[in-house]
């Protein structure tokens, strides 16, 4: 015990140092900017500074010991861990996206907070503690082991399928978190998008290759001391702007009627609604062509062809000519290519037709129906989150990192602490940001647009991430006329707020310490996952422990690349990619493990039949309904959005793992033994 409060000590001064550290860095900084250091130069720095931090700890940490690469040595404080979970938590879509799927959603986007925090309640009261007790490493460690009789190697095929749906969710994950890496480094260092996710993948290789969960742990302590400023700076700064409060939950309060009362305005707006009618016709005109298929795409092509025939012809500037090449060049090659552009486009203008949704209104509608309809989708999406965040692998492995199982409640305890000082931060965020823009940018010249409007247009010219365009050419800038993506609201919050540069690179290198302290996890969660439960488990028993570590390590790098590759051909925004991994792991892997620690009856047939009913109702669903993977919205359930797949999954897996267990025979006396043995108290 002694030791353990030595230790604690001795973290407690080094992140002291460090944090001042960190303070002076941001203070030299800001004299520089002063002085009139490029801004080029600042972001440079924070990028170079941060990524040197995270490799030097992950190479002072550097291990090949099986129990210290895989958890840690067990011994990581309470606090320290819950600290760790916060920053492997805390990921680019709570820090990047979240807080623009409020803007862009209002009311509706607090599902995610509401599910995800309330997720880990869940994990305190029915996973964690018990894990910890089972003192092993993985997932699928404790999963082989609650269901497997030690006689007939049952337990490797229960492993297997577990090792299966840890690789599917972390991956689907990870390719979120390493697309935040490339939007952040292209926007802070000007390289192309496709070589700033490689870039960023050397600073998650460097930490998770050389030591593990010992020096992601670390790291990440360091990482969340990063976001958590990064995070309130601006936040506090724009609550001073415009509540005169430092404390953004407060000016919270006040703003919000302030904004409703703009958007009454806005709302009544003849020129807004004049634009608004200009994106109706658009919609309407892509669905007529959608209506006239196949002749509406040939009638298109030829006017194409002939509109550049005439150019050439009139001898017209190289500039219309050119125009016109590109023009008939992404024309759809196929009337079948035709119809899913089009009616991504008709969608597109159809949606910014619509009048503007209040922030503050639950469940807006133009009928008591599609109001139920919106109910119902936020309370699907806030069950799958929360059980999807008691059922994520790289979450759950930290629950093997502390010393005792005491410990291990403690740290869910500080966790939870740690990522509400964010999550209470990011609706009061998302508000006043939505205030300043809809106040200050909304009425602007097209003359007189700031500069950060063109500084993240230019980041991805393919698919700009905010675009201002003067549909009805008044010269003035109307809201229906701003597009921004949620994924670079929180980035652009101090150029949007009039914060000095540095703010905006301490924002940047909050969001990739968020991404890459949540990358870092998902990777090893995987790379642990093939090493240990396949490699050495199933494959090479015999294996030596500098083996299995060895070997983890080149599967890390190998995923990693993957990954990366993944992640630059731009599957989907942030929050999707997310959502997708929860609604998985939800449906895959909830039903075996709370019904592995809660119910011995449960067996290794029904944990199969659970896992794999829960797995193929979620991504038949997802397949089914989402446009993205070729399905059709037609075919949704009860009106439920793909993202909220669990919402079938998980009583599929829990009814065809609790039907099979009780129509099988009962599990053996190792396996209810196992249950006695983690339930019983420390």
């Amino acid at each position: 015990m002694s030791g353990q409060r030595s230790l604690f000590a001795r973290l407690c001064r080094y992140y002291l140092l460090f944090t001042a550290g960190f303070a002076a860095f941001l203070l030299a900084l800001s004299v520089l900017e002063q002085e009139g250091m490029p801004r080029a130069w600042i972001g440079y720095l924070f990028m170079l500074v941060t990524i040197t931090l995270y490799a030097t700890i992950g190479v002072i940490s550097r291990t090949s010991n099986v129990t210290e690469y895989y958890v840690a040595g067990r011994r990581v404080p309470a606090m320290f861990n819950g600290m760790a979970t916060a920053a492997d938590w805390i990921s680019a879509a709570s820090f990047i996206s979240l807080a623009g799927g409020l803007y862009l959603n209002g009311f509706d986007g607090l599902a995610f907070i509401m599910g995800w925090t309330g997720g880990y309640c869940l994990v305190a009261l029915l996973i964690a503690p018990y894990l910890r007790k089972f003192s092993q490493y993985t997932i699928p460690d404790f999963l082989a082991a609650r269901y497997g009789s030690g006689a007939d190697k049952r337990g490797a095929s229960v492993r297997v399928v577990a090792v299966a749906a840890t690789i599917i969710v972390s991956f689907t994950y990870v390719v979120a978190q390493i697309y935040a890496v490339g939007l952040i480094a292209s926007r802070f260092t000007g390289v192309d998008f496709s070589v700033g996710i490689f870039l960023g993948l050397a600073s998650i290789l460097v930490c998770s290759f050389l030591g593990g969960m010992r020096a992601i742990t670390w790291t990440q302590v360091a990482q969340y001391i990063i976001i958590l400023v990064a995070f309130l700076i601006p936040a506090m700064w724009l609550s001073v702007k415009h509540a005169d409060n430092p404390v953004p939950q407060l000016a919270y309060g006040k703003v919000l009627p302030q904004l409703s009362a703009r958007e009454h305005v806005l709302e009544t707006d003849p020129k807004e609604n004049e634009v608004r009618a200009i994106f109706r016709q658009r919609a309407q005109s892509y669905q007529a062509r959608i209506d006239g298929l196949p002749a509406s795409w040939e009638q298109g092509r030829l006017a194409a062809q002939r509109q550049l025939d005439s150019l050439r012809q009139r001898n017209a500037s190289l500039f219309d000519i050119r125009n016109a090449e590109r023009y008939l060049i992404a024309y759809p090659k196929s009337p079948d290519e035709a119809r899913v552009l089009w009616q991504a486009a008709q969608a597109q203008n159809q949606k910014r037709a619509e009048p503007i949704i209040p922030h503050a209104q639950p469940f807006p509608a133009a009928d008591r129906a599609q109001s139920d309809i919106k109910r119902n989708n936020f309370l699907a999406l806030v069950f799958c989150m929360m059980l999807g965040t008691a059922a994520l692998p790289h979450i759950l492995m930290r629950s093997y990192t502390t010393p005792s199982v005491h410990e291990t409640r403690v740290s869910v305890f500080w966790t939870l602490f740690f990522i509400l000082l964010i999550y209470l931060t990011i609706p009061a965020l998302a508000v006043l940001v939505k205030y300043d823009i809809y106040s200050a940018l909304v009425g602007t010249p097209y003359t007189h647009l700031p500069t950060w409007v063109s500084y993240w247009a230019n980041v991805d010219k393919l698919s700009p991430l905010i675009s201002i365009v003067d549909v009805n050419r008044d010269g003035i800038v109307q809201l229906a006329e701003i597009s921004i993506d949620a994924d670079v609201l929180v980035l652009a919050t101090p150029e949007i707020a009039g914060l000095p540069y540095v703010i905006s690179g301490l924002v940047a290198a909050g969001g990739l310490a968020a991404a890459l302290s949540t990358a870092d996890g998902l990777l090893l969660a995987i790379s642990n996952a093939l090493s240990h439960d396949v490699y050495y488990k199933v494959v090479d028993p015999s294996a030596s422990t500098q083996k299995r570590v060895t070997i983890s390590k080149l599967l890390l790098l190998a995923v990693a690349f993957i990954a990366a590759y993944a992640a630059s051909q731009k599957p989907a925004d942030i929050l999707s990619l997310v959502g997708v991994a929860f609604s998985l792991a939800a449906s895959t892997l909830f039903p075996p493990l709370v019904l592995g620690v809660f119910w011995q009856r449960a067996n290794y047939q029904g944990a199969l039949a659970g896992m794999l009913t829960g797995f193929g109702v979620c991504l038949y669903y997802m397949l089914h309904t989402s446009t993205m993977l070729g399905g059709n919205a037609s075919g949704q359930w009860f009106h439920i959005a793909p993202i909220s797949a669990g919402i079938f999954g998980v009583p599929a897996g829990l009814a065809a793992a609790m039907l099979v267990s009780w129509l099988t025979p009962a599990p053996g006396r190792r396996s209810t033994g196992l249950v006695e043995h983690i339930r019983s108290p420390e």
